[in-house]
């Protein structure tokens, strides 16, 4: 009663978020007073930054209809049974580790298409099958070990080639084997809320849709992705990175990137480029310098190009993806991916190290 009486004296109390509110406010204000072109100038490059990455890519580019194509590769793939394939395959593994042998299929659809559209595709099938929320993250945290871009995979052969490097040992266990070996380690450490599922408990994940059906329905779903859900991730990310750029704060973030990509024996050039821009890219420059680069460091720069990266992918894509299609929020989804994108870092630079005298 007190406390009523209070507030209708002096008014509604004040929230933190209220507090926050008046400081950007104030800070607006002399911002307006002491430095407009800054304010203005801030938001220009991030226009800038941002129809760099959208338009000439996304847009005009051909990642756009990458992404879209491999939704329809992923949709044609399901229908003819190959997700019901990949269960019956990894169901005896996974019953040995006592999970739910669906967390793979992301893994997989990521190598043959497109990280977007394996969530996109394979998170329904997660919850279908009854996967628990742990069980979904170590999906997601699975996922972003390989590369989602067969030509990423490609360029990194013909990198490694050049080089010098026996390229199957790399192959198998750089891409492979943590397949199998994260969703153990995971299950066993960070996410043990799994359980062991037979086969015949699992329901039957190929579609009945008709062959237009699942062709055109596949090029809609693609287009949504895209448009609804891609594009507006890489508006918020790149926004971001153009502003900090205008503001001088980009600059010691990517000199500091350079220093500890060199330190865990990955090219920084290229490592550099598969965070911040494109994996496909960074493995494209790299077949160019990789007879004159160190063979660790070309071991190292592939095993990160194989991966989740991008930054907007981990810090947005992925998110707004699995927060639509799966039990997972936003926030779930993000830190499933950032621990994976983590784990997949020190692995770049372990193998860099161990498989080096084994291979070149």
């Amino acid at each position: 009663m007190a406390t009523l009486e209070k507030e209708a004296v002096t008014g509604r109390t004040m929230t933190r978020i209220e507090v926050i509110g008046l400081v950007m406010v104030l800070l607006a204000l002399v911002g307006l007073l002491v430095g407009p072109g800054t304010i203005a100038g801030t938001f220009d490059a991030m226009i800038k930054k941002v129809f760099d990455i959208v338009v000439k890519i996304y847009i005009t580019g051909s990642l756009g209809i990458t992404i879209m194509l491999s939704v329809i590769v992923g949709r044609v793939l399901e229908r003819l049974g190959f997700t019901d394939a990949l269960v019956r395959i990894f169901a005896p593994i996974a019953n040995w580790m006592r999970i739910n042998p669906t967390v793979i299929i992301p893994a997989v659809y990521n190598i043959l298409g497109d990280i977007n559209a394996a969530g996109r595709i394979t998170g329904p099938t997660l919850k279908q099958a009854g996967a628990t929320k742990a069980e979904q993250k170590i999906a997601v945290a699975t996922m972003v070990q390989s590369q989602q871009s067969f030509s990423t995979f490609m360029l990194g052969m013909l990198a490694m080639t050049r080089a010098g490097i026996a390229v199957f040992p790399v192959i198998l266990i750089a891409l492979f084997l943590p397949l199998v070996v994260i969703p153990f380690l995971l299950s066993r450490t960070i996410y043990r809320d799994t359980r062991r599922v037979e086969l015949r408990e699992l329901p039957r994940f190929t579609p009945a849709k008709g062959a237009l059906d699942t062709i055109f329905g596949a090029g809609r779903e693609g287009a949504e992705l895209v448009f609804l859900l891609i594009i507006p991730a890489a508006v918020v990310i790149f926004g971001i990175i153009g502003a900090l750029d205008y503001l001088g704060i980009w600059k010691p973030i990517e000199s500091g990137l350079t220093a500890a990509l060199t330190a865990l024996s990955i090219e920084p050039k290229t490592g550099i480029l598969s965070v911040l821009a494109s994996p496909t890219l960074a493995m494209n420059t790299l077949k160019d310098v990789s007879a004159q680069v160190a063979p660790a460091l070309v071991i190292g720069s592939f095993v990160l190009a194989a991966s989740g990266f991008p930054l907007q992918v981990i810090f947005g894509q992925i998110p707004a993806v699995w927060a639509r299609v799966s039990d997972l929020t936003e926030a779930e989804a993000m830190e499933a991916a950032v621990l994976g994108t983590v784990i997949r870092v020190l692995t770049a630079a372990l193998l860099a190290v161990a498989l080096t005298p084994l291979v070149s």
